[in-house]
């Protein structure tokens, strides 16, 4: 079969597609290569910090790049220990996503259409508030003489605070509730397309609901907590406000990294460099998805054959 190639597009085709795909040059390819060529500059005191990749002197064009921040990324075990963490936290706060979120979304799918736009609603409803105060109450919530701790000492179910608050439990407490619409609403999606006479036709042949769950709706599922987990652990590995707000100074994470470099310490190609290398970590998980993608149409594409 002959690869057609973007000239064989249609006109119509092309302006569908161009603007988008402009867009993601703009906004996300451009800052990107600025902030790769920031990554291989020097360190220096003035406005910008950081020294010129190219220099013309003597009608002689000089190209210096510096590796002293990739350098000492690979050699200092704090920055080792930040990516380590972060992917931790960002793969456990998934996991406690796919644990909450899946009957939440599983529930919402399967409920009758009126319940169903209200349960979505209450999805979706604390996107209508800033993220910086919702993560503000749960220091409310959290911290020694807190809604949380006053109301268990109310019960009489512990005597002395809990130390929640400025741990990493407080994080994770914050990732799960700030992310969790992000897992639920791409598997809700997914979910509520599923034909209920798969489940039927399980039923008729003596299958029972936990079997049926296993080899009907959790395989044909799978696209859609591929997609929540990616939109959960993505943005969680570069959080900055909920490690700041909820967690301790020993709590490592790569957005709280960014900014001391950025800011405290002005070193900006230090901190491009920690840029670029959580960029490139972040592309694996999203290589390997595109890459079940082509699969799952190619072997739909083999079957309807």
């Amino acid at each position: 079969m002959k690869r057609l190639s973007w000239r064989d597009l249609p006109a119509r085709r092309l302006l569908a597609i161009g603007p988008p795909f402009l867009w993601l040059a703009l906004f996300l390819l451009v800052p990107f290569l600025l902030v790769l060529k920031i990554s291989f500059a020097d360190l220096k005191f003035g406005v910008p910090p950081y020294t010129a990749l190219t220099q013309l002197k003597d009608e002689t064009l000089t190209l210096a790049l510096s590796l002293r921040g990739y350098a000492l990324l690979f050699s200092d075990s704090l920055y080792i220990a930040t990516y380590l963490n972060s992917v931790k936290m960002a793969a456990l706060t998934t996991l406690c996503c796919a644990l909450i979120g899946y009957p939440m979304a599983y529930y919402i799918a399967r409920s009758r259409p009126s319940l169903r736009n209200l349960l979505l609603l209450g999805v979706i409803l604390p996107f209508w508030t800033s993220l910086l105060l919702r993560v503000y109450a749960w220091v409310g919530i959290l911290r020694n003489d807190g809604l949380l701790n006053n109301f268990l000492i109310w019960l009489g179910l512990i005597d002395t605070p809990l130390e929640i608050y400025r741990t990493d439990v407080a994080v994770y407490i914050g990732l799960v509730y700030a992310y969790l619409p992000f897992f639920i609403l791409p598997l809700y999606a997914n979910l509520v397309k599923l034909d209920v006479r798969l489940l039927e036709a399980a039923y008729d042949l003596g299958a029972r609901p936990w079997r049926a769950f296993l080899s009907v709706t959790l395989p044909l599922s799978m696209p859609g907590v591929v997609a929540g987990g990616l939109l959960v652990f993505i943005p969680s590995v570069g959080e900055y406000v909920i490690p700041e707000m909820l967690g301790g100074a020993d709590t490592l994470m790569m957005g709280r990294v960014m900014w001391t470099e950025f800011f405290n310490n002005a070193d900006w190609p230090m901190a491009a460099a920690v840029t670029c290398v959580m960029v490139l970590l972040l592309l694996v998980p999203l290589v390997l998805f595109q890459y079940n993608q082509v699969k799952q149409m190619e072997n739909r594409k083999t079957g309807a054959k």
